[in-house]
């Protein structure tokens, strides 16, 4: 599984707060914006880098 370790373009680290954010955001209990600003991600090259980000490996392998 591919997780986004840094920032493509700024450079910051955001790999730390991708479980949380995908546990919290991407199962729809609660707003992206609202975790990301919990998480203290503030600046928008690294929201969107989380926002997105998609897991290919149940993409690529759906039979588990």
């Amino acid at each position: 599984m591919m997780i986004p370790v840094r920032c493509f373009t700024c450079g910051n680290v955001v790999g730390e707060h991708w479980e949380e954010f995908k546990q919290r955001a991407r199962e729809g209990d609660e707003d992206p914006g609202e975790v990301l600003d919990d998480l203290g991600v503030d600046r928008h090259c690294c929201r969107r880098m989380l926002v997105s980000h998609r897991d290919l490996v149940d993409v690529v392998s759906p039979y588990q």
